[in-house]
């Protein structure tokens, strides 16, 4: 299976090829009407201009007009696709994986990533070893830095004004938030300190961005700096670090966020939508004010499709993936940030001030390793629901327990969340132990 949790995603050049991604462009045009035109855009990888070139000629070839908007962070493709009337917009990144990877994720015309049921059909179209051409072949319009730039007076337009003059450090991976985030910032009256701000495909995400947040802690601490704000590579999630050096996760700034809209009266239903990653803490710190939180699956497709159902403008992911509907239908690093300082502004506190009601529950992850992908759910192995159900109840509503296939390899992860750290240790010990023998029973 070529796509993923995230769109397809692999090593350039092994599983994710010239090939694979001029057949993803012959492909998705499948889908489009005729005379359409779709955005693509990239992240500083240096895999990722010789896969452009590739979904640019498989587009092309079966006449779609291609929009080439360079190097920009994800949430800004989003924006264009709108901005420029564009039927689809593929994105070229692999977001927080190291640099020798890349990724295609496809877009509809709302900015939206593709269903996975039609990222199933297009790799079914995408096996044919024939394909229909006629003699309209689809034109290349050059937009690298108009295209970031519209994006940035987009930005400017929406926190002109609303943005605190504080000391902020920011750390953008050596990723497409390069292009964006410290000019942004400095444009609206922020003292920005910028590491890793050379756009370097070959070092983006080693050792920094939102993976890596205690390079982050430790410059805010050295500098005296307010906050930090810290990227991914192609920046559709944030990690904040408060004036006390203490990281700020995305179940933080979705408390902060959310707790403001509803003092507003602006958070409808006073729901706030997450994952089953989320802390328990940020749940149960929601329901003190009175704001019910929502989990769904891990991924902020899931998190979006959440939301669009029943009517919540805020939801995100522990990983700093945040969705604020009112701006956008996807996450956005930056416009998140903007969003945090603009909502620290109005309520007159700290950042450390602001997140201090969440309470995070020690977690205990461990990932076991199966031969194969799981092709069935994980309660049929032997002896896990019941282990499961005896230790939920011994954790009571001060814990869970979270099993779960991993989305991008052979994996189950087993996660425990609970008060007590030796009580959660020792059942994941337990659950882990389970699994384990039940593979070894099974290769008897």
């Amino acid at each position: 299976m070529l796509f993923g949790t995230d769109g397809a995603r692999g090593v350039a050049n092994e599983e994710l090829t010239i090939d694979v991604a001029m057949a993803i462009g012959r492909a998705a045009a499948e889908y489009l009407p005729s005379g359409a035109r779709v955005v693509l855009g990239r992240d500083t990888r240096v895999s990722s201009p010789m896969l452009e070139a590739a979904l640019t000629a498989g587009l092309t070839a079966r006449g779609v007009d291609v929009f080439l908007a360079g190097i920009v962070p994800t949430p800004a493709l989003s924006f264009l696709i709108r901005h420029y009337r564009a039927d689809a917009g593929v994105m070229i990144s692999a977001s927080h994986n190291p640099p020798e990877y890349n990724g295609i994720k496809l877009l509809d015309g709302q900015g939206r990533k593709w269903e996975p049921e039609q990222e199933r059909l297009l790799e079914e179209v995408m096996t044919r070893t024939e394909w229909s051409y006629t003699r309209h072949v689809g034109q290349v319009w050059h937009h690298e830095g108009i295209a970031v730039e519209a994006y940035r007076r987009y930005l400017l337009g929406i926190f002109a004004g609303r943005i605190p003059p504080l000391s902020i450090v920011m750390d953008v991976a050596h990723g497409a938030a390069t292009e964006t985030a410290p000019a942004v910032l400095q444009q609206l009256g922020a003292k920005v300190m910028v590491l890793h701000a050379e756009p370097l495909g070959e070092r983006i995400n080693q050792g920094s961005g939102a993976t890596h947040p205690d390079v982050l802690r430790q410059h805010v601490l050295a500098q005296g700096a307010d906050l930090g704000l810290s990227f991914d590579g192609d920046a559709d999630r944030v990690i904040a670090v408060d004036g006390q050096g203490r990281i700020v996760d995305g179940d933080e700034i979705l408390y902060t966020l959310g707790t403001g809209l509803h003092m507003r009266g602006q958070l409808p239903h006073n729901l706030v939508v997450a994952t089953v990653m989320s802390n328990l803490g940020l749940e149960q710190a929601l329901d003190r004010q009175g704001i019910r939180l929502m989990r769904t699956p891990v991924g902020d497709r899931w998190v979006a499709k959440a939301m669009a159902e029943h009517g919540a403008t805020l939801g995100g992911e522990q990983s700093g993936h945040i969705i604020i509907k009112q701006w956008t239908e996807t996450g956005d690093g930056l416009l998140t940030g903007l969003e945090l300082l603009a909502e620290l502004d109005r309520r007159d506190m700290t950042l450390a001030e602001a997140v201090a009601p969440v309470e995070r529950f020690p977690q205990v992850l461990h990932n076991v390793r199966l031969p194969a992908p799981l092709t069935g759910p994980w309660q049929r192995i032997p002896g896990l629901s019941a282990l499961v159900e005896e230790a939920t109840r011994d954790l009571g509503d001060q814990g869970r327990v979270l099993i779960r296939p991993s989305g991008t390899e052979p994996l189950l992860r087993i996660m425990l969340e609970g008060r007590d750290v030796d009580q959660i240790e020792a059942w994941a010990h337990r659950l882990t132990t389970v699994v384990r023998d039940a593979l070894e029973s099974a290769k008897a």
